[in-house]
């Protein structure tokens, strides 16, 4: 798609996104962040689907200039089959003159951000009701320069949310706290610090009695003195419930109680190449985190690796692919995500692709013998000298960004490899030439 047609196209999805919404007023929920935006999103319609409203979220990632106006209109992109577009529009443009009935109350829209004014255009093409930030972290400084500015971009959900909305944020993290003076409508933070009105804690891994494999998560959920205790069987790790939070939220928002909100959770699945454990060959537990990677992300999905029950004969691999889009920091970030690797205990650590090189000398810095250090130019051989290292009950966490597509590496190991298209991301037909 050339980029004249590519701007006209993004001009006429935009009006028309942009009359849908004011036509059917759907309720918007806008969810930014640096990380934790697609497990957020899916989380909140989790619970909301279990309301009794009709619910739409993104379809697929779509959740860029292109992607939300697709996503309000009911569609999925065309590529480069023009005739196809044209039948997008054309889909729209029935929407504004007759009465859709089965139109969404409520509009779950993920925002993207990698260049300055991307929200506040989102925002101002869909108006938010409620909006939801993750969490701030050095993705995209190559094009946004800092977190500050990354903060900064961010904001703009906030900003714009319309009144009588709610903003719902993160309490511990520092930058999106300060995002609670930019609006004046009602505000609610979530987190595990005592301070936060939705405080989350005594939070467990759960395993299977029969074996050391993880079945879950469980914790509790603090709000003006009551208590709810929440089990996720299909969750890992203390990150993911900082995206189950404002789905909590959303949920008392609409005022579901909190045994609706329970049950609709106990249903929640991490979406695909975010902390997805998948079985393994030789009877191993594969931690699938491919999707994309940053320092931040790195590092919360090596502490959880770290936090695994595993007794000392089995052993836990940390396969890490390069950071992209880090500009001037990434050798100093990937070296310290190898420093935590050897920190947050990981026994192997595999590291894949250029960049990833300053993984190993992070690693090697911070104290991790060099015999258990191993560095592949390309995931092909990665994943063929890990098929043949890894012994029974190891784990193993595969992470890098989307450009090194190390799910790769986890289709070479997992135990079902022909139900990848159901398991693991990337398995479309665009995504396979």
């Amino acid at each position: 798609m050339d980029n004249y047609f590519k701007k006209i196209l993004r001009r006429k999805l935009y009006y028309f996104a942009a009359a849908v919404v004011k036509k059917y007023k759907p309720d918007i929920i806008g969810i930014t962040g640096s990380m934790g935006k697609t497990s957020t999103k899916d989380a909140v319609y989790c619970v909301l689907g279990k309301s009794g409203l009709k619910v739409r979220k993104n379809i697929k990632n779509y959740n860029n200039e292109i992607g939300v106006p697709l996503t309000i209109i009911g569609k999925e992109a065309a590529g480069r089959n023009i005739f196809k577009w044209f039948l997008i529009l054309g889909r729209a443009l029935r929407l504004l003159v007759f009465k859709d009935r089965n139109y969404p109350d409520v509009v779950i829209l993920e925002m993207a951000s990698d260049r300055k004014g991307d929200i506040d255009y989102l925002t101002r093409l869909a108006p938010i009701k409620i909006g939801i930030v993750t969490n701030i972290s050095t993705v995209h400084t190559e094009f946004l320069g800092s977190t500050a500015n990354i903060a900064q971009e961010k904001s703009f959900l906030v900003k714009n949310i319309i009144p009588g909305g709610f903003a719902i944020l993160n309490h511990d993290d520092e930058l999106v706290l300060k995002m609670k003076g930019l609006t004046q409508e009602t505000t609610f933070t979530f987190g595990f610090s005592p301070d936060a009105d939705f405080t989350a804690g005594n939070l467990n891994l759960l395993y299977k009695e029969e074996d050391y494999n993880v079945k879950g998560v469980s914790f509790d959920a603090s709000y003006r003195g009551k208590t709810t205790k929440f089990f996720l069987p299909q969750v890992l790790g203390s990150h993911l419930v900082y995206s189950v939070l404002p789905a909590i939220i959303s949920g008392l928002l609409y005022k579901m109680d909190s045994e609706k909100i329970v049950s609709a959770l106990r249903e929640y699945v991490s979406p695909r190449g975010r902390m997805r454990i998948v079985p393994g060959i030789k009877d191993t537990q594969i931690i699938d985190d491919t999707y994309n990677s940053s320092p931040l992300a790195c590092k919360v999905a090596l502490k959880t690796l770290g936090e695994i029950r595993l007794p000392e004969k089995f052993k836990r691999y940390a396969v890490l692919g390069d950071m992209l889009e880090l500009g001037s920091i990434s050798e100093e970030a990937h070296k310290e995500v190898g420093k935590a690797v050897f920190s947050y205990g990981a026994d192997v650590l595999i590291c894949v692709g250029e960049r990833a090189r300053d993984i190993a000398r992070g690693a090697l810095s911070a104290g991790m013998p060099s015999e258990n250090i191993f560095t592949f130019s390309d995931r092909v051989a990665a994943g063929k000298f890990l098929q043949q290292r890894m012994k029974t009950k190891d784990i193993i966490l595969v992470k890098g960004s989307q450009g090194m597509r190390m799910e790769t590496i986890v289709r070479e190991i997992m135990a079902e490899p022909e139900n990848a298209e159901q398991l693991l991301v990337r398995q479309e037909p665009g995504w396979q030439k």
